[in-house]
């Protein structure tokens, strides 16, 4: 199997986890695994085996085919040069929160760990109303809008051509500040060790 399906495949966990809001206990549980092996497998960490999988996608209540059909196999692991369209970014829900529109570029494994890189449209007065964390450091282009990011207890006002490095393990959470929608370039650096 290609590291860029293992990526889709550990993404595709989390995102229907969250948008069902079980815990990674609930799931973990259900599945008849181990709390942290949910999390290794959701962070790219480590391989699940094909009984474990399955018992994963059947405890998220999804279809094996549906579970699997819009993961693609395709050579682009070994490409050195990808070119995408605008038509070939796939929307998806990171967490549900009102406004907040993601659209999947590319992921890809790199010789430090999984990318994943992201357009994210807040639409006007979009706001998180709760601190998140990822395991992730991120990078966050804005290509149009005002956004503003607290990270911890400090804010930061971002504008058009502006961007931010962080380490996502922070508490943090954006806002949209302008008069109306903002867009920008997110980009994961997924966390593969514990040396952070």
């Amino acid at each position: 199997m290609q590291d860029d399906v293992l990526i889709q495949i550990s993404n595709k966990i989390k995102e229907i986890r969250k948008a069902q809001k079980k815990t990674v206990q609930e799931l973990a549980t259900k599945a008849q695994v181990s709390k942290g092996l949910i999390s290794q497998i959701e962070n790219n960490r480590t391989v699940p085996s094909l009984p474990v999988l399955m018992n994963i996608v059947l405890a998220l209540n999804i279809d094996l085919k549906d579970f699997f059909e819009d993961i693609s196999h395709n050579k682009e692991g070994q490409q050195r040069i990808i070119i995408k369209t605008s038509g070939d970014y796939h929307a998806f829900e990171k967490e549900p929160a009102k406004g907040f529109k993601y659209k999947r570029i590319l992921t890809r494994n790199m010789d430090g760990g999984p990318v994943d890189t992201i357009l994210l449209e807040l639409k006007k007065g979009a706001r998180r109303t709760q601190m998140i964390k990822t395991d992730a450091y991120e990078y966050k282009y804005i290509i149009k809008g005002k956004v503003e990011y607290q990270i911890e207890d400090k804010k930061y006002v971002l504008e058009e051509g502006d961007s931010l490095f962080f380490d996502g393990r922070l508490p943090h959470k954006p806002a949209n500040l302008g008069n109306g929608d903002s867009l920008m370039l997110v980009i994961y650096f997924f966390i593969t060790s514990d040396k952070g």
